[in-house]
């Protein structure tokens, strides 16, 4: 007698999952191209100000530019999900990386085309969104297939702390090449090393005929599993899953913003000559561009081990998913508020540094609760929840650009990451729930 399908799909399952020493070896790959991923996603607001005073941006065109990256990148999460819960995410994230590298580093050609230099690098932007709005989907795809549910958290903090890394590897690097070299070097740098990357993974950690076979699916179009299938109705009609969402979407937007802005904030409201450095000097910009990263990959990895630790004592999973987000959604605004109302250099260090490295808890909290609601079609869902994200990322860093401009204040920005985070904070909290989803109420597990 053959077992039911939902059973034998969660035994397919634990055959699939990865022995722990390949588990190590993704790990550190997918880290680093995580890192990669963030290199050339924040070289854009590195060199925004340098780039605004070549080619004559006001701020609204420089959040033009800015925002233009989240217009793509909303439009393929779902695809890039959906994708990697058909064909393997590990492929997906190959595929996309060697694309975006390539795009990257030809940035500073794009951006001399012609005399419409703020057309040709929104194409750019947005084209580099299309391409790594796969990424997230395709990775929570790839980990809830691959990786021992007690071991998520950890496993996903980890690979997610390469995004810290990338802009903390950017804003270092990135500083001291923008001065020594020009905005153009920082795009080489981080589109070349993703290259490179590329190379690696390919050449080590993935099998050719793997690669080629997933190619030719998608050329056909025709399915790899006879369980491809999305429940959607059974996913929407649960408010865990709309609690998620939201979450998520509250969780990118704040942290798209600050992304975005916090470079701009700290060159305008501490030029040199107010910190006691020279005109033209590295030092300041290598601080504000560095420090709050740094103090975030830390806070991240923590964040995992803390989770997985909690559950392990035997503390409820959702118990453990709503503390994380208190601390990511919660105190992470409190400080970022505190942004807006100090005049003090250093103060403004440790608040976007706190705001920043408390974010890093969202990786523990509601990153992984996609995975507890629906490790069989996670990637799906992360596409939608990262889509909404995008979405709002694209409305909240005009939206800041704009509230520059028109209030002249940094403050209104700060108080608009606060609420959006406190709306998703309160709506996770009341209705999040760790309960699968995706199965039949027969065989769903707490």
């Amino acid at each position: 007698m053959q077992p039911p399908p939902d059973e034998a799909r969660k035994n397919a399952a634990q055959d699939a999952q990865w022995s722990r020493p390949e588990c190590q070896a993704w790990t550190g790959a997918l880290l680093l191209g995580t890192c990669l991923l963030y290199c050339a996603r924040v070289s854009m607001p590195v060199c925004s100000v340098s780039m605004s005073q070549d080619f004559g941006w006001n701020k609204k065109e420089a959040g033009i530019v800015l925002s233009s990256f989240f217009w793509g990148y909303c439009l393929t999460q779902i695809v890039g999900g959906h994708l990697g819960d058909r064909i393997g995410g590990e492929k997906v994230i190959l595929l996309s990386a060697s694309a975006w590298g390539f795009i990257t580093a030809a940035t500073p050609m794009l951006a001399h085309l012609g005399s419409t230099h703020l057309v040709f690098m929104t194409f750019s932007r947005i084209l580099t969104g299309l391409l790594q709005g796969v990424y997230f989907p395709a990775l929570t795809s790839l980990l809830s297939q691959k990786v021992r549910e007690s071991e998520r958290a950890f496993t996903y903090s980890t690979v997610g702390a390469g995004s810290q890394f990338g802009t903390l590897v950017t804003g270092a690097v990135g500083s001291l090449l923008l001065d020594w070299y020009g905005w153009q070097s920082v795009f080489y740098f981080s589109g070349g090393l993703t290259l490179l990357w590329v190379c690696y993974v390919y050449r080590y950690l993935l099998s050719e005929q793997d690669l080629i076979l997933a190619l030719g699916v998608l050329a056909q179009g025709l399915p790899m599993s006879q369980h491809t299938k999305v429940p959607w109705r059974q996913l929407f009609r649960k408010p865990s899953v709309w609690a998620v969402i939201f979450s998520q979407l509250s969780s990118a937007c704040s942290f798209f913003i600050l992304l975005s802005w916090l470079p701009t904030f700290f060159k305008e409201t501490f030029p040199s000559s107010k910190v006691g450095w020279p005109p033209g000097s590295s030092c300041r910009g290598w601080i504000f561009n560095v420090v709050p990263w740094l103090v975030a990959i830390p806070a991240s990895l923590f964040s995992g081990f803390l989770s997985d630790h909690l559950i392990s004592q035997g503390y409820r999973t959702i118990t453990v998913r709503k503390f994380m987000q208190v601390m990511g959604l919660g105190l992470s605004s409190i400080f970022a508020l505190c942004l807006g109302h100090t005049s003090s250099f250093c103060k403004s260090v440790v608040f976007a540094s706190a705001s920043i490295g408390l974010q890093t808890f969202n990786h523990s909290g509601i990153s992984v609760n996609i995975q507890d609601l629906a490790p069989s079609c996670a990637g799906f869902l992360f596409g939608v929840a990262n889509t909404a994200g995008a979405l709002a990322g694209v409305v909240g860093v005009c939206l800041g650009g704009y509230l520059i401009e028109t209030t002249g204040s940094w403050t209104s920005v700060f108080n608009l990451v606060a609420a959006i985070s406190s709306l998703g904070l309160c709506t996770f909290l009341v209705f999040g729930q760790a309960k699968r989803v995706d199965l039949s109420p027969a065989h769903e597990d707490l």
